[in-house]
């Protein structure tokens, strides 16, 4: 039976009460949103530190609380953030079709839903599809900066839905508002790099069993997953959401090329024309990057660990060097590697004054910022998002959005556009869905995402957009399932 939501007057999840959690954002080191074939490290790096504690008590002074007590104009922020989810849901044809589907079959009855996501607009709008399937949901951020307040704010009015997150919080408040999440003793979990799954196996292990399954939306989170369950510790299956077509072709290719490009654009007030653009990395994120930044006429140099990789990025035609030499002529880095330490104190020494450094990947440890802030004689906010550091020599590099995930974490970023994001979060729907439905059938461990699923939210979008296409015949069926037709 679902937990009853505790209101603010009377109890609220807490935390231990024990000392303060030493902060765990060394574990979220372990890669960054776009992969290229580079060994990770093992998936921990932070061991339990808060004792399982009773989930719901009186409210004492150490409770995380909701958004909604976080602000000081709640109502004035939930009309701004349903406005913008108004908006988004306008444009997401396959989140209205799973929706009308839900509302109408409760699917989700009696499941609790912990989210750890970028709480936007967008995400909003399938927080509130699986509400409205019968979930009580409790959802915090995934990223310190990619939260929008008022859209939370939103989201917390909703009667099956309590979302902390905030934007701006420091480490130890993002793992309180996981923790707070976690309280609600979830059935399901859907994540967004893999902190709270790692959350429950480190610090609630007790949870577990009562645990269907759970999904995770991108790279870096599945990455991460598989180092666990290849360590053995993975304990419930979780869909890898982020491998499935729907998801790399669209969201990672079409999704981080344009929304990190026009974040960068947006920020920085700069054009991409005649610009050399060094895209590191060249996995599918790196792949709608380069694709993009040449679409606005930028000059495109590619650096690869993966030979095939590069040798892909050299037949498409651009420029493939060594992040050394690259150095040396790039106007802009973006890094989508899926690894850490991709631009560091050597190639700070080579570059030329004026230089932006932006990342695409789910963790700021792509440039290695605390090196080249040892280089810097001077720092200063050149423009908002961005900071400039000021070597010896006078050259200036500009760090954008902090060295974190562009896309959302600039002051104006909007993360991918809104047809790309209904596309993947109706695969996430249709996950957890198949988790009620048929959890039962999948071992604990990392599971592909059925490719039933996958083509039936691609056929909702051929549907909306008007996009007619043919089927196989009973006789091609029949050939192409036969291995006894010769020449």
């Amino acid at each position: 039976m679902p937990i009853d939501r505790p209101s603010t007057d009377d109890a609220v999840p807490i935390r231990s009460t024990g000392p303060p959690p030493t902060s765990r954002r060394s574990a979220s080191v372990l890669a960054a949103d776009c992969p290229v074939f580079t060994p990770l490290p093992s998936w921990d790096g932070f061991g339990s530190v808060l004792a399982p504690v009773p989930l719901y008590r009186a409210m004492t002074d150490n409770a995380y609380p909701p958004i909604s007590d976080q602000l000081d104009e709640t109502e004035t922020a939930r009309e701004e953030g349903r406005r913008k989810m108004d908006w988004a849901a306008q444009h997401m044809p396959i989140m209205d079709a799973v929706r009308e589907e839900f509302v109408a079959d409760q699917p989700l009855s009696g499941e609790r839903i912990a989210m750890a996501m970028h709480v936007e607009a967008k995400t909003a709008i399938l927080v509130e599809t699986l509400a409205e399937g019968g979930a009580e949901v409790a959802v915090t951020g995934c990223n310190p900066l990619s939260t929008h307040d008022d859209v939370s704010a939103a989201l917390d009015a909703h009667e099956s839905i309590t979302c902390y997150a905030k934007r701006g919080v420091d480490d130890e408040e993002y793992y309180d508002a996981i923790e707070a999440v976690i309280a609600h003793e979830p059935t399901i979990t859907v994540d967004d790099g893999m902190d709270l799954v790692a959350a429950i196996h480190e610090d609630y292990p007790e949870l577990i069993d009562g645990i269907v399954g759970g999904a995770e939306e991108t790279t870096t989170g599945v990455h991460r997953l598989r180092a666990m369950d290849d360590d053995g510790a993975l304990e419930y299956p979780v869909f890898a959401v982020n491998d499935t077509p729907m998801k790399r072709l669209f969201d990672n290719v079409h999704g981080t090329g344009e929304s990190s490009l026009a974040s960068i654009a947006m920020t920085t007030n700069l054009s991409w024309a005649g610009k050399d653009v060094v895209v590191a990395g060249f996995g599918y994120c790196g792949k709608g990057v380069a694709r993009k930044a040449a679409g606005q006429n930028a000059n495109v140099i590619v650096t690869e660990v993966e030979p095939r990789r590069a040798l892909e990025a050299h037949m498409e035609g651009y420029d493939v060097m060594p992040m050394a030499e690259a150095a040396e002529v790039g106007d802009v880095f973006l890094t989508t590697t899926g690894n850490r330490d991709i631009i560091v104190d050597e190639h700070f020494e080579r570059m030329q004054d004026g230089v932006l450094l932006a990342n695409a990947g789910h963790f700021d440890i792509e440039i290695d910022l605390e090196a080249l802030d040892d280089l810097a004689v001077d720092r200063y906010e050149a423009r908002e998002g961005v900071e400039a550091y000021e070597l010896e020599d006078g050259r200036r590099l500009n760090v954008v959005a902090e060295g974190r995930l562009v896309n959302l974490a600039a002051p104006i970023a909007l993360g991918h556009p809104v047809e790309v994001m209904d596309q993947s979060f109706g695969v996430q729907a249709a996950c957890v869905r198949e988790l009620v439905e048929n959890g039962a059938a999948y071992d604990a461990g990392v599971h592909d995402v059925p490719d039933e699923l996958d083509a039936e939210i691609a056929e909702i979008k051929l549907e909306a957009d008007g996009v007619a296409f043919d089927s196989l015949t009973d006789t091609q069926r029949e050939y192409m399932g036969s291995w006894d037709h010769g020449t």
